[in-house]
């Protein structure tokens, strides 16, 4: 499976990432990690404009809201096999990797492992979520939040399919720099293995 992995929305390489991607050009974008946010009309731009920036590259996007298969992975098995991209976007690391385990999506995107199937991108939560742990993390997003629907719990095992932990937003112009600053030194702190990225910065990678 191949990685494209942002700091900040599609970042710099967007060209090698429609090289990536291969024929089928239909792609879900993950919104979960804006489930916290009761500010609706503003979460309903953002995802247009993460359904433009994708249009704009000739791929086919469409929400693929987690929160419907709760409880029904094995209809997400299914659904997901349409897709050749998936697209998961910032926002709340700990809100989207329990939509990730409440829905299946972390166990099911682990057989795509060794397989050029499908292409995994994001950026941000997207990317952290994906780590092998979110600790660390309580120091940029609210760990605890709990948005309608979701189980109160806080799960701190990311999904695993990168062997690193990651700092967006790294000596950016972003709202949660400064926090992210305190990220890094805290990973540097546990000696943790990590990469930082400035915005517009992708890593692209095959696991």
């Amino acid at each position: 499976m191949k990685l494209y992995l942002s700091s900040y929305h599609l970042g710099n390489d967007s060209k090698k990432l429609i090289e990536m991607i291969g024929p089928n050009k239909k792609t879900a974008i993950i919104t979960n990690a804006l489930d916290f946010s009761l500010d609706y009309e503003r979460k309903t731009k953002g995802i247009w404009r993460e359904k433009a920036d994708l249009q704009a590259l000739g791929l086919l996007p469409e929400e693929l809201d987690l929160r419907n298969y709760f409880g029904k992975s094995q209809n997400l098995k299914k659904k997901l096999s349409e897709f050749g991209f998936v697209w998961a976007i910032g926002g709340n690391t700990f809100i989207l990797r329990r939509a990730m385990h409440e829905s299946g999506f972390d166990s099911i995107i682990k057989e795509y492992l060794g397989k050029d199937e499908l292409v995994y991108g994001g950026y941000s939560a997207g990317v952290c979520a994906i780590t092998p742990t979110l600790k660390g993390l309580e120091l940029v997003d609210d760990p605890v939040t709990l948005p309608k629907g979701y189980k109160n719990q806080t799960i701190w095992d990311g999904v695993g399919l990168i062997n690193y932990c990651f700092a967006p937003h790294y000596k950016s112009d972003h709202p949660e720099s400064k926090a992210v600053n305190n990220l890094v030194q805290y990973f540097v702190d546990k000696h943790m293995p990590y990469k930082a990225l400035r915005d517009g910065e992708v890593i692209i990678d095959s696991v």
